[in-house]
């Protein structure tokens, strides 16, 4: 099969023929119909960021396809079958994962870092995590359910539960982000999303936003919220991972309030603890989707509750795998996600 294959930090990905992988006891090989392009994969490439499985390896974690072979002992699927497949991979008997907290399992494996990913013809999957895609979800576009669009539902739904009525606030309106104010949206909160790009929050509004700050323009944002609403937000996401804005998301929460730390970063934060005890604030963390959430967040998508197709802005041919995250590189404002259609 083909594929692009991840050599080492700083160099470009390099279209190959590798073997076809066979399925073994309990897989699926999955014939890819799309790979989305996530910063993630992009921290291997261009910051270093180590793979657990080490190079050579091939990339890529948000991937939609079908059924091409099945290993022994599956009889859930059948050859053709149109699935969705989860970025992350739970083992189902650790601490976290009896809680229902798969999503920090203590030996989960993901797509393209632990094991070998969707940038590629064929993939190898666990048959028992494997999603059923219904005829309502384009195959292609779906894809990106896998990640782009379940973590910010995660974050939204189970770890912040907003509710109609709340004032949430979104730092960053990229891939992710723009998910966040489109769930938010859909579960009946208020969103104001905050951007350095018109042209992000333009999109941000399309997306279910009813207000938006260009960041660049205010000299201080809590300000410019308290203006716009007469308080602080009840709930914000910080969808970019840099320090500076998990400052400025936190100080936008009202007394009472939740911030909530989408974005990764490997850098130290400062927060006042006095403002956070004597207003009785909270900060939390959320990370990728719990196994129990995609066949909800695939049904929001198939009865048009989130928007999907409009959300992938590229399509690029295995070949071309590296004009893809040479414009993911750029920023270029217009663009929502990207996926490597093999």
């Amino acid at each position: 099969m083909k594929a692009a294959v991840f050599h080492g930090p700083n160099q470009p990905l390099k279209v190959e023929e590798v073997p076809t992988p066979k399925p073994g006891a309990g897989e699926i090989l999955v014939k890819v119909a799309a790979c989305g392009v996530c910063h993630t994969d992009m921290h291997y490439i261009d910051h270093g960021v180590p793979t657990f499985k080490k190079p050579p390896m091939i990339l890529g974690h948000e991937a939609s396809g079908t059924v091409a072979e099945l290993g022994e002992g599956v009889d859930k699927w059948t050859v053709g079958d149109k699935v969705l497949l989860p970025a992350v991979l739970s083992c189902g008997v650790c601490r976290q994962c009896r809680e229902g907290r798969e999503n920090i399992c203590d030996n989960m494996q993901m797509f393209g870092n632990h094991v070998d990913g969707s940038y590629a013809e064929f993939v190898l999957a666990p048959a028992k995590d494997a999603l059923v895609m219904p005829d309502g979800v384009p195959l292609v576009e779906g894809s990106i359910i896998a990640d782009a669009v379940s973590t910010p539902f995660h974050a939204v739904v189970n770890r912040a539960k907003v509710k109609p009525g709340d004032w949430v606030a979104v730092f960053g309106c990229g891939g992710v982000g723009i998910n966040c104010v489109q769930v938010a949206a859909a579960v009946g909160a208020s969103v104001i999303a905050l951007d350095v790009m018109p042209e992000k929050l333009e999109l941000a509004r399309q997306f279910g936003a009813q207000m938006t700050i260009n960041t660049a323009e205010v000299e201080r944002v809590d300000k410019a919220i308290k203006k716009m609403i007469g308080d602080g937000v009840d709930i914000a996401f910080e969808v970019i991972g840099k320090p500076e804005t998990i400052q400025a998301a936190y100080s936008t929460i009202r007394k009472g309030g939740l911030c909530v730390v989408v974005g990764y970063t490997h850098l130290g934060v400062e927060i006042p603890a006095a403002k956070l005890m004597f207003f009785e604030q909270a900060i939390i963390g959320s990370l990728g989707c719990r196994p129990v959430d995609y066949p909800r967040i695939i049904e929001m998508a198939r009865i048009g509750k989130i928007k999907i197709k409009e959300l992938v802005t590229g399509r690029f041919a295995l070949d071309d795998i590296n004009d893809a995250f040479e414009l993911l590189r750029k920023g270029d404002p217009k663009t929502i996600r990207s996926v490597i259609v093999p």
